[in-house]
């Protein structure tokens, strides 16, 4: 009778979760439509006059014509710029200066498929994700096609900031690790100081326990459970890509055309296989949540080096704190109702007893404090399976002078 209302109760979450879920997605779809509608109509009826003359600021005396760009990468279900209408996920930096870059990369795709798709983004071409990867993940060996790279004239000479937030930050550690290891074909010169600086924004770089909350297997970090929020996320994607509807993926893809998945590629068939489980990333495992795993995450950066020529900055957030030892969401005001659930679950989170730990000297304890994706302690730097170096930053004093090969961690409390 116990294990009936505990399955019972198991179901009333997830319904109530994926109900959460699809309604805050809806709602920023809806957000994206009406703000194109309305500046459409607006420009119907209040078409400016072109008479007038717009004066700019004078911007020549700021010196920044030799700069170097800045790119920002976005974080999982996150988006580029022309994605999403008007709607912008950095609260519009790229608006502000042509030289901020905001590429729109796979929101659900790999990491390693992300740092792909971004080199090709910058130099231009179409994008190549290898031979032996492509036929291991069972997807199309090239992408989709750049006329003009964003950046080409990028090189050690012309090198370039990122900004990453959430996966965003691991993407551009892997692309940096490519760039060291000439994994790019036709490009023999790149190097890992082609990276000037690398700036974390609440990085995913030790994996997150969310993944285990919303349905991963925490034996081995790879496997869904059969019934979980990511299933029902797994079912959806399915049938969106499937259904390969023009205007909706102009508006927002996850970025898995090189699975070809659309029905006009693969039938009604295709779909089945797919809905079972038997094709398609979910099946190879070649998409994001396997990558955001505690384990996951050390099976990446055993690859991953901090090199000394390059700045690192990064920025850790938490929304808990202790209160008798126990450690809560630090408040209820001024957050999202489904950001303070998350946090809740991911603070009271215990790692299976009758599991093995993902690693040596793990504690349920250190992974606590959170702010409803991430934990704080994957945030801070690389530490998974060995530690990189690092400095925590308090005053910004701290910092000078800047020096290349360390993290610098500066921490913000919500």
């Amino acid at each position: 009778m116990i294990r009936w209302w505990i399955s019972a109760l198991q179901l009333a979450e997830l319904f109530v979760s994926s109900m959460m879920h699809l309604l805050y997605g809806f709602y920023i779809y809806s957000t994206a439509v009406a703000g194109d509608l309305s500046q459409a109509l607006n420009e119907w009826f209040f078409k400016p006059n072109a008479s007038l003359e717009v004066k700019r600021e004078d911007l020549s005396g700021t010196n920044v014509d030799g700069l170097p760009p800045i790119v920002l990468v976005h974080g999982i279900f996150g988006f580029g710029k022309g994605k999403l209408g008007g709607l912008s996920y950095f609260a519009g930096a790229e608006k502000k200066d042509e030289r901020v870059l905001v590429p729109d990369l796979g929101s659900l795709t790999s990491i390693y498929d992300r740092a792909r798709e971004l080199f090709y983004y910058l130099k231009g071409g179409k994008v190549d994700y290898g031979d032996e990867h492509s036929k291991t993940c069972g997807h199309s060996q090239f992408g989709r096609i750049y006329e003009q790279g964003h950046y080409p004239e990028w090189d050690e000479d012309h090198p370039l900031h990122f900004v990453g937030h959430s996966t965003g930050a691991q993407v551009v550690r892997v692309l940096q690790q490519m760039l060291a290891d000439k994994a790019f074909k036709g490009y023999e010169n790149t190097s890992e100081n082609w990276v000037l600086s690398i700036t974390s924004l609440s990085g995913a770089f030790n994996g997150t326990t969310r993944t285990y909350l919303d349905g991963m297997q925490p034996e081995d970090g790879r496997a869904m459970k059969p019934v979980c929020l990511l299933q029902m996320c797994r079912l959806g994607v399915i049938i969106y890509d499937w259904l390969d509807i023009p205007w909706l993926k102009a508006y927002y893809n996850f970025g898995f055309d090189h699975f070809n998945m659309s029905w006009k590629k693969v039938g009604l068939w295709g779909l089945v296989e797919c809905l079972l489980g038997n094709a398609g990333p979910m099946a190879t495992g070649d998409w994001i949540l396997p990558d955001l795993t505690i384990q996951g995450s050390i099976r990446l950066n055993s690859h991953l080096q901090t090199f000394p020529n390059t700045f690192y900055f990064s920025y850790a957030t938490k929304r808990t704190r202790k209160i008798l030892g126990v450690t809560v969401p630090s408040g209820i005001l001024g957050i999202h109702p489904l950001l303070f659930i998350r946090v809740l679950q991911m603070s009271q989170w215990s790692h299976p007893p009758d599991v093995s730990p993902p690693y040596k000297g793990y504690r349920d304890e250190d992974w606590q404090d959170n702010d409803g994706a991430l934990n704080t302690i994957s945030m801070t730097h690389p530490r998974l399976p060995i530690e990189h170096p690092s400095r925590f930053v308090v005053n910004d004093s701290e910092c000078q002078p800047l020096q290349p090969g360390i993290w610098l961690v500066i921490f913000f409390f919500g």
